[in-house]
């Protein structure tokens, strides 16, 4: 058959998680709650990091960016996923797959190139104090930050155009609640290879490279720690890193469990593999940019000593306006 007969599809019907009836409103209001607390931690974390002089250090620069990724891959994935929780099922044009598909891939390269930035900036302070000023000057973190969200955008438009022109001759119905790669490739009738060759090229050269970066980086910075005599010093020091490291594990293991499960998505549609990727797709799009301000607010002493003393002013403010109301 030619390609000119071929009839692409226009519209994507997404299945979602076909929640039991029962419990429909009880999942929306979970995930609407979980929104909510995402977008309040992040945004909290840009206004500290924006309004505070004491937060001005490239550490704090790169966390802000962090936060403002999450808060775009959430808006990205779940209110849809709202719909898809009430109706069971979502129908969406095929261009606004694309563009979910290519915000939440962004993202996703975005926050490992920030996680590499931030290990650098660490290993900088720790390994190299006396050069830190020198190199990490507020003209290398605008370059760095610059960067990363260049090459996240532009790797993705490359990426996400190529996909648009494969043939999408149906079915259009995709088992998952948002547009990921490996679900949208099956809608293909031609030949995905090229697109899997440049999506693994992409996972190497923004996904595993940073990672071994960061591991490396660790490293050195461990080895470093131990090498100062006083336990109470090597606490001190560790501890202006131990939230970024923790956020690094939370982010990268749930990429490796997400996308190392045996099988995952190479089973016909509604195969058990292919449902528990699903669900585990869960632990990146909603969990991960959920608890990196937590981990952050409640593990980072500055933040926590901003955010006290915020609070306080706000406080006393409210009581000096209720006096003079009074």
């Amino acid at each position: 058959m030619g390609e000119s007969n071929v009839t692409r599809i226009s519209t994507i019907h997404l299945l979602g998680f076909q929640t039991p009836h029962n419990v429909k409103c009880l999942v929306f209001f979970i995930l609407l709650m979980l929104y909510c607390v995402t977008l309040c931690g992040n945004l909290l974390i840009i206004s500290l990091v924006s309004y505070s002089k004491t937060l001005q250090s490239p550490m704090y620069i790169f966390l802000s960016q962090l936060a403002m990724s999450d808060i775009i891959q959430a808006t990205d994935i779940l209110p849809n996923t709202f719909r898809t929780v009430l109706m069971n099922d979502t129908i969406m044009s095929f261009s606004d797959c694309l563009s979910q598909f290519y915000f939440c891939c962004a993202m996703l390269i975005l926050e490992c190139l920030l996680l590499t930035d931030m290990s650098y900036d660490r290993y900088l302070a720790i390994c190299k104090p006396l050069h830190y000023s020198l190199i990490m000057n507020p003209r290398c973190c605008c370059i760095l930050i610059i960067t990363c969200w260049t090459l996240s955008f532009v790797m993705v438009v490359v990426h996400t155009f190529n996909i648009s022109q494969l043939q999408f001759c149906g079915p259009n119905i995709i088992d998952h609640y948002f547009c990921d790669l490996v679900p949208v490739l099956k809608l293909s009738c031609s030949s995905t290879a090229i697109i899997e060759l440049e999506a693994t090229l992409i996972t190497f050269f923004f996904g595993v490279i940073p990672f071994f970066i960061i591991i490396v980086s660790y490293i050195i910075i461990i080895v470093t720690i131990l090498k100062i005599p006083s336990i109470t010093g090597r606490k001190q020091v560790f501890s202006t890193c131990s939230s970024h490291l923790t956020v690094v594990c939370v982010y990268y293991g749930n990429l490796a469990f997400v996308y190392l499960v045996p099988s995952g998505g190479q089973v016909p549609s509604g195969g058990q593999s292919e449902n528990i990727t699903k669900y585990l797709s869960l632990s990146y799009t909603v969990v991960t940019p959920l608890v990196n301000p937590l981990i952050y607010t409640l593990r980072n002493k500055d933040l926590k000593k901003v955010l006290n003393s915020s609070f306080y002013k706000l406080w006393f403010m409210n009581v000096i306006r209720n006096k003079n109301c009074s």
